[in-house]
């Protein structure tokens, strides 16, 4: 019995990669002293890896290797992704990353049908208080059961580790939930973790691979603006509701 949907937040709920994170890692990178600068097109590429210290590092590794080895290079990492997200919350309340179609939507009608609600993602905490807070009000921390994000597991996406602990706080089955990703690397963290998954793709993940998603569509959708489907079964109605869901979780 379909119970829950489980939701990643960045490039799902709002286009925070492009218009977010990436101009707080460059105007971060400017408070440093640093020359750097992550245009979108390369980007793209350091979205490959998950989570921001990590893309740091593997910038750093593949792009910058002349660049001189901090004393203490983990720390110096961490301090330049703090005043990364600060740039990032800042953006967030002043209103520069709106919500993608049809999220507001599902999420308002999800909760009047009795659907439990939860995130998996591997941003921080931070990150994700932020954008609730910014575009559904404070209340909205509510109406998420677990929040699970950021350091809370070993591994990060596309291990399933964040989505076994989203399952267990949740004391749900896998074949309970429905995961809704944007990334190839969400869909492994959670098929890992044996959860079924829709995507709804961006400009950054739409050459990726969604081998096991039950469905790829161009994004929730609205009435009178229809998603476009990508690959699966899309909604009759054109966006994506709380039925279109359950005939997914039905089908698997």
């Amino acid at each position: 019995m379909f119970k829950a949907i489980l939701f990643d937040v960045d490039g799902t709920l709002a286009e925070t990669e492009r218009d977010g994170h990436r101009v707080a890692f460059n105007r971060a990178f400017a408070d440093a002293g640093l020359d750097w600068n992550w245009g979108e097109a390369l980007y793209g590429e350091l979205l490959t890896v998950t989570g921001g210290k990590e893309r740091i590092r593997f910038f750093i590794d593949e792009h910058q290797p002349e660049y001189p080895a901090q004393s203490d290079e983990a720390a110096w990492i961490a301090g330049l992704h703090k005043a990364k997200t600060k740039h990032y919350l800042e953006l967030l309340a002043q209103g520069a990353i709106p919500l993608r179609p049809g999220v507001r939507r599902l999420l308002d009608e999800a909760r009047a049908q009795g659907l439990r609600l939860a995130i998996s993602t591997t941003t921080t905490p931070e990150n994700v208080t932020g954008l609730l807070e910014a575009t559904l009000g404070k209340e909205s921390l509510d109406w998420f059961e677990v929040i699970a994000a950021g350091d809370i597991v070993p591994k990060k996406k596309p291990a399933g580790d964040i989505y076994v602990y989203a399952l267990e706080a949740m004391n749900l089955r896998p074949e309970e939930c429905l995961a809704v990703e944007d990334s190839a690397n969400g869909v492994l963290s959670a098929r890992d973790a044996g959860v079924p998954v829709l995507v709804t793709d961006n400009a950054y993940t739409q050459a990726d691979e969604f081998n096991g998603a039950l469905a790829v569509l161009s994004d929730l959708g609205e009435p009178g603006q229809p998603v476009a489907v990508r690959t699966g079964s899309g909604p009759k109605s054109g966006y994506v509701d709380c039925a279109y869901l359950h005939s997914l979780a039905q089908a698997v």
